[in-house]
């Protein structure tokens, strides 16, 4: 009898300091600086899209918010930082459309990508432009097959890393035309473009965000975008079906996540505030200027979503036989 009373009364103390903690955790978050790592250097919308959202929580919560650019190993130095990361809401992770590819290519990752990551919003999606220096020869699409047929492996492509949405759409590309470009695979968007622009590569697909300037500029030529319509910003550019190639479609997505674990309350409230964040008409203006559509979608939503996209872009990695390099 004493010694069920002395339990429940262990029990109860037990409750009453975790209680305290409970709240604190939830009830009173964010009470410290957040951190968002995001797996690319500064200069992509990945980075646009951290540093949005960062401002906006830190003037939402009162608490900074910093962002953390962790590139290299096709964006997995960055996840796997996040993922070994306190799951207690003070790290969020940019995921980018390559978190859904990488099981698929690397036979052992240092994360479990379904256990390691607690998904929170589907934040926004784009489409990638087909670009060549203004400086090419090459003036179409169609122009570009030609060559790339007549003269294997003679051009190269850039990307922003093995797996990379536009490592895939290139790879989706080249299985659909037939043809053989060469990787090259840099460390992000910023590096890449500027090679691109400077000639030391001959094509690439990319963000819409990230080369529509350069393109207005003149510093890029835009032959084809991967959107199943034309984009209203560029709509002189055809799509790729239009361009010559039937049957071509590729989606982009940015999403957002914290380590695996972190309580599903503090989930919710950093979905409900960054949903809330992407509908605001000055964020909405300035994404869709860079042909980026928010969207802000339910946890439940972005778990299928990437679950989706995994078994999509698994068949395109086997059938290219993509391997880490």
């Amino acid at each position: 009898m004493h010694k069920r009373t002395f339990l429940h009364a262990g029990a109860a103390f037990a409750l009453a300091v975790a209680a305290p903690a409970f709240a604190q955790g939830v009830g009173n978050y964010p009470d410290k600086p957040i951190r968002i790592v995001v797996p690319y250097p500064p200069g992509g919308f990945n980075d646009t899209l951290a540093r949005t959202l960062g401002a906006k929580l830190q003037a939402a919560w009162g608490q900074p918010v910093v962002v953390d650019n962790k590139p290299g190993g096709a964006t997995v130095i960055g996840l796997d930082a996040a993922a070994k990361s306190a799951p207690d809401g003070y790290t969020l992770v940019i995921l980018p459309f390559s978190f859904a590819v990488n099981p698929a290519i690397f036979a052992k990752l240092p994360y479990d990508s379904q256990k390691d990551f607690a998904p929170i919003t589907l934040a926004a999606t784009t489409a990638n432009l087909l670009v060549v220096p203004a400086t090419s020869p090459i003036q179409s699409m169609k122009e570009l097959l030609a060559q790339a047929k007549a003269r294997p492996g003679s051009l190269n492509y850039a990307s922003t890393g093995i797996g990379s949405s536009n490592h895939l759409s290139m790879e989706l590309f080249k299985q659909l035309a037939g043809v053989n470009i060469t990787h090259v695979p840099y460390k992000g968007s910023a590096p890449a473009v500027t090679d691109l622009i400077g000639g030391q590569v001959g094509v690439m697909f990319d963000n819409m965000s990230n080369v529509l300037p350069h393109v207005k500029s003149g510093k890029l030529r835009a032959l084809a975008v991967t959107s199943p319509s034309r984009s209203p910003l560029a709509p002189e550019v055809p799509t790729v079906p239009e361009a010559g190639l039937p049957g071509y479609e590729v989606g982009v997505w940015f999403g957002v996540a914290a380590p695996g674990g972190t309580p599903r309350p503090i989930v919710d409230k950093l979905n409900a505030e960054i949903v809330k964040i992407l509908h605001m008409p000055d964020v909405k203006e300035k994404f869709v200027a860079q042909g980026v559509e928010p969207v802000g979608s339910t946890v439940e939503q972005f778990q299928a979503h990437l679950q989706v996209q995994r078994s999509m872009w698994a068949k395109v990695v086997k059938d290219a036989g993509v391997t880490p390099e």
